[in-house]
């Protein structure tokens, strides 16, 4: 199951867009049985979310809660993956600066943060080579742009 939230009037994104996304990185992993949210928000909402869980008192582009990030929580329902949250005033910006749609951003987001909640990290070189790329083929995979 997919849920998409949008708790934002001001910014307008097709919300098929980012059922897509989240579709066709799940079936990427063998995991389209698999649950997972996706709040897109604001700059406000996303830096208390930042703040609250990462101490970081400022916007971020996007956020991942992974249900299972530790050992206790392997125990619980597996196909649960956890919650994404997106900014979508961040990805406005974002877009802006790299010179591509704004739809095409939160596709960008939207994909980083289930790459994230199924365990990819960019925290090496060569974590981040391994997630990029593939964050790069699942871009192309989704005809939008």
């Amino acid at each position: 199951m997919i849920d998409v939230t949008k708790d934002i009037d001001n910014i307008s994104i097709d919300i098929e867009l980012v059922y897509n996304a989240v579709r066709i990185t799940l079936e990427a992993h063998n995991l389209d049985h698999c649950e997972v949210s996706v709040l897109l928000t604001n700059d406000k909402r996303i830096t208390e979310l930042n703040r609250d869980y990462r101490g970081i008192d400022s916007p971020t582009d996007v956020l991942a809660f992974a249900m299972h990030d530790d050992e206790e929580s392997r125990h619980l329902n597996p196909d649960i993956l956890g919650d994404i949250v997106i900014s979508l005033d961040t990805a406005k910006r974002q877009a802006d600066t790299a010179s591509h749609s704004f739809n095409k951003e939160v596709v960008v987001l939207t994909i980083h943060g289930i790459l994230h909640l199924i365990g990819y990290d960019h925290q090496t070189d060569e974590e981040a080579k391994k997630m990029f790329e593939k964050q790069d083929y699942l871009i192309e995979c989704i005809q939008y742009i």
